[in-house]
């Protein structure tokens, strides 16, 4: 009997993630600005005409998802504020799951917007308020000072969990390898309590579960497009997903190629304008 041929992992791809800075688009480090790289729109636009799913789910926490959508739609991105992910709507999820009713935020408002609006109380710092919490979420937030680590120390001293948005230290912009403001913030955090840290965003697996569900495919059914090792082809390769790695952020082809197996993507493109190629 002749062998069943084994499928490519792009005939396995029924719907798509992409990541967004150095992937869709460069930012600049505030994230009020975006310069589109090359092919990203003409991609998405086939894509939609196609009728195959897709998402945008980015590790940065600053905006809710309709105003991010909003604006990469300003620079022609046909990204609808359903299809706009970040941390923040996959944390929603998590808290609501484990009955989270109050939750101290480390970060801008916009990190604690999804979880507002799913009805979770939600206090940000600096606040005199220093009752108990069932959570800690950190998040984007530059204007971080020792009040906030305190604040946060206390919660968990008191019995509060501590998620964070994203545990990557550096993410691609107009200006080069940018420092991630929560990495750091976590490990200040965790320096103190020596409490384990539940992230939700990239690499995590809730996240990569919330994509999927959100686009109605099976994990083994995603294309995880994006630039980091580190981030979207952990993602991946844990989780049974195709990871496609582009040269336009953080890692180049050599760089890509020179990953361990478990970091390595099954594909790489020169940019996102090469996924739908031959």
């Amino acid at each position: 009997m002749a062998s069943r041929a084994k499928k490519s992992p792009r005939s396995r791809v029924r719907g798509y993630m992409f990541d967004l800075d150095g992937t869709l688009v460069l930012g600049d480090r505030s994230g009020k600005s975006y310069d589109v790289l090359p092919g990203a729109i003409q991609t998405l636009n086939r894509l939609k005409e196609q009728g195959i799913p897709y998402v945008v789910l980015t590790n940065g926490s600053a905006q809710p998802p309709p105003s991010q959508a909003a604006k990469l739609r300003g620079v022609g991105l046909p990204i609808e504020d359903s299809q706009m992910l970040t941390p923040s709507s996959v944390t929603t999820g998590v808290l609501q799951r484990r009955g989270v009713r109050r939750v101290l935020v480390l970060g801008s408002t916009g990190v604690g917007w999804c979880l507002q609006q799913a009805g979770i109380e939600v206090r940000f710092v600096p606040d005199e308020d220093h009752g108990a919490y069932d959570a800690v979420y950190v998040g984007w937030h530059p204007d971080c000072g020792m009040k906030d680590i305190e604040m946060a120390c206390n919660a968990i001293w008191g019995g509060a969990k501590l998620y964070v948005a994203s545990d990557v230290p550096f993410f691609a912009s107009k200006q080069g390898r940018t420092i991630g403001y929560s990495y750091a913030i976590t490990a200040a955090i965790r320096r103190m309590t020596k409490v384990p840290a539940i992230i939700t965003g990239k690499p995590s697996q809730y996240a990569l579960s919330f994509l999927a569900r959100h686009l109605g495919v099976r994990k083994s059914e995603v294309g995880v497009v994006g630039d980091d090792p580190l981030v979207e082809m952990i993602m991946a390769r844990r989780g049974g997903a195709t990871g496609i790695g582009v040269c336009t952020g953080t890692t180049s082809r050599a760089q890509w190629l020179k990953q361990p197996t478990s970091r390595r993507p099954h594909r790489i493109i020169e940019n996102v304008g090469e996924l739908l190629g031959e």
